[in-house]
């Protein structure tokens, strides 16, 4: 008996903005997977099933669709952060300003820890800070990653943990702590580490920052 003929998968339809948001995903795999070098459109356009060509419609080239990516991995780095932003329960306004600071830097070096090719694509991009604050980039609170840390921040100052005259560019301390430290587990001599030490020394850099920010 003959076997049926065997068919190609059909290629998938798209109605308008679909297949952008199908190519975004697929983007989004493969900086999972292997870091901005690995974000290649053509490879998105293979596993969502469509021609390259259909593709320019919504990227212009290589580059757009890695700025998507890089602005899709920061709003889950932002998510990220508000969940434990979220789990921060307390009634005492400096503890819950303190707690705020801490799950930033905590969340922030787990996120490049749990998804290292994400993290490394998030910043990727070169752009200014003028980036930092796009909708594009934010989490569920609406808040992206940079808003997020000066957000705990000014709480410090409003609830008397910080004295106001530290506020000017603290957040550039802060940001280059944690990510100074998720750049040496991730791609720098301390990778090896194991995960529960990770976990250890990320703790005592955030006491770091709370410290130097809320001394006397």
């Amino acid at each position: 008996m003959s076997q049926p003929a065997a068919h190609s998968p059909a290629r998938a339809s798209y109605h308008h903005g679909d297949l952008r948001h199908a190519l975004l995903t697929a983007g989004v795999g493969l900086a999972r997977d292997g870091g901005p070098d690995a974000v290649v459109l053509r490879e998105a356009t293979r596993r969502v099933g469509v021609s390259p060509n259909a593709a320019y419609r919504h990227f212009a080239d290589r580059e757009a669709l890695l700025a998507a990516v890089c602005d899709a991995a920061q709003a889950m780095l932002a998510e990220a952060i508000d969940t434990q932003f979220a789990a921060v329960v307390t009634h005492h306004e400096g503890e819950r300003a303190r707690g705020h600071l801490r799950a930033v830097g905590t969340a922030y070096v787990a996120f490049a820890l749990d998804e290292p090719g994400l993290f490394r694509t998030a910043f990727f991009v070169p752009t200014d800070l003028e980036g930092a604050a796009r909708p594009t980039r934010a989490g569920p609170s609406g808040r992206t990653p940079f808003e997020l840390v000066g957000d705990a921040i000014d709480e410090l100052v409003a609830s008397g943990q910080m004295p106001a005259s530290r506020r000017p560019q603290a957040e550039f301390l802060a940001w280059s702590s944690v990510h100074g430290l998720a750049m040496l587990l991730i791609d720098g001599p301390l990778r090896g580490l194991p995960r529960e030490q990770a976990d250890a020394v990320t703790q005592r850099v955030v006491d770091m920052v709370e410290a130097g920010f809320t001394a006397p």
